[in-house]
């Protein structure tokens, strides 16, 4: 499959994150509801917590099995599990450090650390899902490089699906932030590009450099920023204290996620 196919197929799977972006303008008073969709929100990136970290320890897990075999020997795994540590590390303590510069910055000059906790909450999860979706984007333009049309169509269709609930984790903590100015169109929609336009940028790099450890670095970065997020979310839904609540959310966001990705297990991927 020739690029500018490719590059359409990638962009079909990007834009598909701006199907859950409007709930961000969501303004209800009803505390139920907003504790509700922050349960929901750390639902599906629980979901996406373990399908990156279960892709990225794929490699690694051959490794070890050629070792077992004796058909290969230990460098691949020291290589491969020195970046999975170094991509979760640098992920989850890079937005600690960020997150306290914030806070040393608050009465500063600087733009980003005026914003809401709940417009930096969803900055940290666009930018976390920015780097799973790159990862994703790999995977359609290395399969439409190599002529597998049909599982490249599916990757899209799975991967886009993937992106439309991922659009809901992004602007649940402004849904739930009741007491806020609704964002404008043009923040929602950035926070859509950051999170979803890595997709794209994926395809077109996969189609013309396959990397297995390129895609373990992103997939881990992507895992541990994303365990960030989660922490401060529950943070929220721990000061609510409505369990049940909380409780049925995760439920049915990891059941989306779950579904989702069963577009894609139906792929081969």
């Amino acid at each position: 499959m020739d690029l500018t196919k490719t590059l359409l197929l990638g962009a079909i799977a990007a834009v598909t994150i701006v199907i859950g972006i409007p709930l961000g303008r969501l303004r209800t008073p009803a505390p139920r509801l907003k504790h509700f969709l922050n349960a929901v929100a750390v639902g599906i990136l629980l979901f996406l917590v373990w399908d990156v970290l279960s892709h990225a320890w794929e490699p690694i897990d051959t490794a070890l099995g050629n070792v077992h075999t004796h058909t290969g020997g230990l460098a691949p795994v020291f290589g491969y599990g020195g970046l999975f540590v170094g991509g979760l590390g640098a992920g989850l303590l890079s937005l600690v450090g960020y997150d306290r510069y914030l806070d040393r910055a608050r009465h500063g000059s600087s733009r980003l650390a005026s914003w809401s906790p709940a417009k930096r909450l969803a900055l940290l999860i666009a930018a976390g899902i920015g780097l799973h979706n790159f990862a994703e984007g790999l995977a359609i333009g290395q399969a439409a490089a190599s002529n597998e049309v049909a599982l490249a169509t599916l990757l899209v269709v799975g991967f886009g699906l993937h992106n439309a609930t991922e659009g809901f984790g992004i602007v649940a903590p402004l849904a739930a932030d009741a007491d806020a100015e609704p964002p404008s169109w043009r923040f929602l929609f950035g926070m859509a590009l950051i999170g979803g336009g890595p997709t794209f940028v994926g395809t077109a790099v996969g189609h013309g450099f396959t990397s297995e450890a390129v895609s373990v670095l992103f997939l881990t970065l992507a895992a541990g920023s994303i365990v960030y997020v989660v922490c401060q979310l529950l943070g929220v839904a721990a000061r609510a204290r409505r369990t049940s609540l909380l409780s049925w959310g995760i439920l049915i966001g990891m059941v989306a996620g779950f579904a989702t990705d069963a577009v894609v297990t139906v792929a081969g991927a």
